[in-house]
Order: C-alpha cells, then structure tokens, then sequence
C-alpha cells in the first residue's frame, strides 16, 4: 500500500493537472465588502451616477433599448 500524499503533494498535483489542461492561477484583489466604509463609497457612487444622467444619456438609453429589442424580435423567428 502507498503511503497517503501530504497536502501540499496534493495540491502540488491538482495544480499540475490543471497546468497540464491549459490553465493556469490568476489572483484577483477585489474591495472588502466588511470594510465599514464600502456601503458608503457604493452609495456615493450611485448617486454621481444617478445625478449625472441628462436628456442626451437616456435618449442613448432609449435607442439602445429599442435595437436590443429590435434584435431580439429578429431572433425569435
């Protein structure tokens, strides 16, 4: 019988295989939502966003609703 693999053999060799498969580890660093200033910062956000929207935006918004849901009226058929 063979002696069970340590933990770092077998993460050593689940890294391995997915190397083998092409891939490869990437870290990604993304805001703490514990932070106790994150729902403020979200919230000063919104409301730039929100307070910055003009006649011009939301006609954008408008014309890209109407070729979205013109395009998706063509995949329906």
């Amino acid at each position: 019988m063979s002696k069970p693999l340590s933990r770092a053999e077998r993460v050593a060799r689940r890294r391995a295989k997915l190397r083998a498969a092409g891939l490869r580890p990437v870290q990604k660093w993304l805001p703490d939502t514990r932070d106790p200033g994150f729902v403020e910062e979200c919230r000063r956000q919104s409301r730039l966003i929100r307070d910055s929207e003009t006649d011009a935006s939301r006609a954008e918004d408008a014309a890209w609703e109407a070729v979205s849901e013109e395009a998706l009226g063509r995949a329906e058929r």
